[in-house]
């Protein structure tokens, strides 16, 4: 084996790129039998680490994974390749007699590296996790593997400088950041103590930031969303460094980059839309339901009390932004989500961020970049008049409470081109001005409308767009806003 790293990358660079599975299929056996060895060795685990995560099949990873279970996996090879698993739940059912001696193989290697400080292995993460996976919680084992990764509580000052360079701490901040790991983390934050969830948390105080915009790693700031009991300390060590601690411009322009933020933006709106479908893909929801059915036993707090305690903490930031930067954040879908949920479920008041928002949404309607020329912009000003979500199951608008008013107060700023907003793609916020709740110049807005009836039935006779931007597949003629305020008329 040569062990020159920078060489090695070099020629797997160029030859992976240019001849793809010919040559991934020729370099990759080559390491088969020699994992314990490799990644023990302080170059050549670089190199198999580069293989396995950038170079190899998932059939590949399975046959150089199974290495840490034992030599045995290492010097005999499965009949069949193509079914070779790594997936320890279904080995130690086929053969359950070799449980003792794989786990231990297994826990001794794993150990080996992370007394080494070698721990930004993404195989030594999916090795960990293929542990972890295979205990049994409150057993020995379980306990033993959780003390491995969680740091030892400090009691002064001195130990806490000290307890900053333990190798638990570079191993928790690697283990965030790769798809196995921030597993690993979240199952360790579900199953630990209060007293061990602060130690863990504690580890990421200058990384919360760059955990919160990575694909892996925000995962871990949702879960100590879902476990910790103690928000005020949660807040304090996840909010403070997220967004700081004191109001200011600074403060506002971290919240509105999270807020626009394709990853980024679930730090700050899980407190306040859950588990809803349009901010979680599938894979999340999952591993989100995995650490739910854990807390019921492990965390004492009622899931609703948790989460309104976070919406508290995080409501003054929020307004904040929104009322400094909404034209900003009406730029982008993001930013109009992020206005819908904080003006809907946020503490507080909220007046200076509806105002704003009401501002922002003012001139004419018909010029380019406005935000009722925009899908998603329509929408959010929609549910704001409307003052709440429709519920599907009861065919209602459930109101916040106290009332945002926002129809009101947007009627004020846009009151001189109410028509032009009847006649745009965004035609039915205007329709649910008249049906909303509470709304205070309903006679007055149907007087302008019958002013501007004629520029209504050009505008519901017209082929294009439907009241929510959506082009239609079928020619349907009209503005179906249009239409139905007409026939309000």
């Amino acid at each position: 084996m040569v062990y020159a790293a920078p060489a090695w990358k070099v020629y797997l660079r160029a030859n992976v790129e240019s001849r793809g599975a010919e040559i991934r299929d020729v370099i990759v056996p080559e390491f088969y039998g020699h994992v314990k060895r490799l990644i023990n060795h302080p170059e050549a685990s670089w190199i198999l680490d580069d293989i396995y995560r950038g170079v190899a099949s998932s059939q590949q990873k399975a046959i150089l994974l199974r290495e840490w279970y034992g030599p045995e996996f290492a010097i005999f090879k499965t009949a069949d390749p193509s079914k070779a698993t790594a997936e320890l739940s279904s080995i130690l059912k086929e053969s359950p007699e070799k449980r003792k001696p794989i786990m231990e193989h297994l826990k001794h290697l794993i150990n080996q590296l992370i007394q080494k400080k070698m721990t930004g292995f993404t195989m030594l993460h999916d090795a960990m996790l293929q542990y972890f996976l295979n205990t049994t919680p409150g057993t020995e084992e379980a306990s033993s593997f959780l003390e491995i990764i969680t740091p030892t509580p400090a009691s002064n000052k001195e130990q806490k400088e000290e307890a900053d360079n333990e190798p638990e701490i570079d191993l928790l901040k690697n283990l965030a950041f790769t798809s196995s790991g921030s597993r690993v983390v979240c199952l360790a934050l579900t199953y630990s103590s209060a007293k061990e969830r602060k130690q863990i948390i504690r580890a990421y105080k200058d990384t919360i930031e760059a955990l919160a915009f990575d694909p892996n790693g925000h995962r871990v700031l949702l879960t100590a969303y879902d476990v910790f009991d103690d928000t005020r300390q949660l807040s304090t060590s996840i909010f403070n460094e997220l967004i700081g601690k004191d109001a200011s411009e600074a403060q506002q322009q971290k919240v509105l980059e999270l807020a626009s933020h394709g990853t980024g933006r679930l730090a700050v709106l899980y407190p306040f839309a859950g588990t809803a479908k349009w901010l979680l893909p599938d894979t999340e929801l999952v591993r989100i339901e995995e650490v739910h059915k854990i807390r019921e036993t492990t965390s004492k707090k009622e899931p609703e009390t948790r989460r309104l305690e976070l919406v508290k903490s995080l409501s003054s930031a929020c307004l904040d932004t929104i009322a400094s930067q909404a034209e900003s954040l009406l730029q982008s879908s993001f930013g109009c989500q992020f206005i819908s949920e904080v003006l809907l479920g946020s503490e507080g008041d909220k007046s200076q961020a509806l105002a704003s928002v009401a501002e922002a949404a003012a001139g004419d309607p018909k010029e380019e970049g406005h935000v009722a020329q925009s899908p998603f912009g329509g929408r959010m000003i929609k549910t704001l008049v409307l003052g709440g979500r429709f519920d599907p199951k009861t065919k209602k608008v459930t109101l916040v409470q106290p009332p945002l008013d926002f129809h009101n107060i947007f009627y004020g700023r846009v009151k001189d081109h109410v028509v032009d907003w009847a006649c745009t793609a965004s035609s039915l916020v205007v329709v649910n001005m008249l049906e909303a709740e509470g709304f205070s110049h309903k006679d007055d807005l149907l007087k302008q409308l019958k002013k501007g009836k004629k520029s209504l039935s050009q505008a519901a006779s017209e082929a294009g767009a439907d009241a929510n931007g959506k082009k239609q597949k079928k020619k349907a003629p009209g503005n179906v806003g249009a239409k139905m305020l007409l026939e309000k008329l």
